[in-house]
């Protein structure tokens, strides 16, 4: 016996030496990520940190700078959106921009009225006005609208702006200026004009609102779906697919809640948007529509933003007011929006409208 554990301990260390070095090997983290193959935010092969390249677009080509907003350039997808209308109601989906909305980071937004009035009397009618001043990253506050320059993958070297790679693997060293992208920019976007779908996740989980981390899921869609009367719904390119998740409960009221982290869609859903759905356009009640924090903490915005923006050029509508439209119980829209076209900016800020 006492033979047998003196000859099993060697060989005990040994196995524990052996799995930690495999399981050092095995790190998935910002420095290995080629450890990461398999994890759902991985397409393909891990030849980057996303996985396969993702350029050129298979779907609009290498030199397309607009995205999922071509969809809306066929006349079959305006027309599927047109033809939802039938009561003629319109229903405001933004909120209200102002200096008490919560905002990420260090993000700021500061309008003024300066001379208040700004000029006049003029002529003999007397005419004054007042003009606004506005301080703020105008296109990634409020309800913001996430352009196909927002976001990228390091590639490379940490710093190096040639393996920074954006929609359609354009560089940063391609795009990027202090006046404005060269190339992605939200001036390059077609007007959206489709059908609209409104997914209330809060509403099937008979939930005011969806609490911090929870994931949407597959399961939630198609529960949601089944409850608004759409379970055979047949979902076609180029729809808008929105998601409810009751979060605006926190707009204003609670702004350190709100801004913590959030309910959103993980990547079960992603994938079910890119490759089945080929959507327009997709856009929640938060403000990153993913789920953060992300329940893999190796997974850092990896869903809307790195695998739909990134990889897809699939446009994402963050901050929206979805209320009015799930207490009216309209899960079926035309959807409009003109993104504001700011030559060389990331986002667009504007509220788009759902008419029944």
């Amino acid at each position: 016996m006492s033979t047998f554990r003196t000859a099993a301990l060697p060989v005990a260390a040994m196995l524990v030496t052996l799995a930690a070095g495999t399981a050092a090997q095995a790190a998935c983290d910002e420095n290995n990520w080629k450890d990461c193959a398999g994890k759902p935010w991985m397409t393909g092969k891990p030849e980057t940190p996303i996985g396969e390249v993702w350029w050129p677009n298979k779907q609009w080509g290498a030199d397309d700078e607009a995205g999922s907003t071509n969809w809306f350039t066929k006349p079959e997808v305006v027309k599927r959106g047109i033809a939802e209308v039938t009561e003629g109601k319109v229903y405001a989906l933004g909120h209200p921009y102002s200096i008490d909305m919560p905002l990420f980071g260090s993000r700021t937004y500061t309008l003024r009225i300066p001379g208040s009035p700004t000029d006049g009397p003029f002529g003999a009618n007397k005419m004054v006005y007042n003009d606004e001043y506005l301080s703020t990253e105008v296109g990634q506050v409020g309800t913001q609208f996430d352009g196909l320059g927002h976001i990228g993958v390091q590639t490379g070297a940490a710093g190096d702006k040639t393996e920074m790679r954006f929609y359609n693997g354009r560089t940063q060293a391609e795009i990027g200026s202090e006046t404005g992208l060269k190339k992605n920019g939200i001036e390059k976007l077609h007007p959206m004009v489709g059908r609209g779908i409104l997914i209330d996740v809060a509403g099937f989980r008979g939930v005011d609102a969806m609490d911090t981390g929870q994931e949407i899921t597959m399961a939630d869609v198609r529960g949601a779906l089944q409850r608004q009367g759409m379970g055979d719904l047949q979902f076609a390119s180029g729809d808008v697919v929105l998601f409810r998740t009751g979060w605006p409960k926190y707009w204003i009221k609670d702004n350190k809640k709100y801004n913590e982290g959030e309910p959103g869609i993980g990547m079960e859903v992603a994938r079910w948007l890119s490759d089945e759905v080929h959507a327009g356009g997709v856009g929640s009640d938060t403000w990153a529509t993913e789920v953060r924090p992300n329940p893999d903490p190796g997974c850092v915005f990896c869903v809307a933003h790195t695998h739909l923006l990134a990889r897809h050029g699939i446009v994402n509508h963050e901050n929206l007011d979805l209320d009015a439209l799930a207490a009216a119980k309209v899960y079926r829209f035309m959807y409009v929006f003109t993104p504001v076209p700011f030559v060389g900016a990331t986002g667009s800020p504007g509220s788009p409208v759902a008419i029944k």
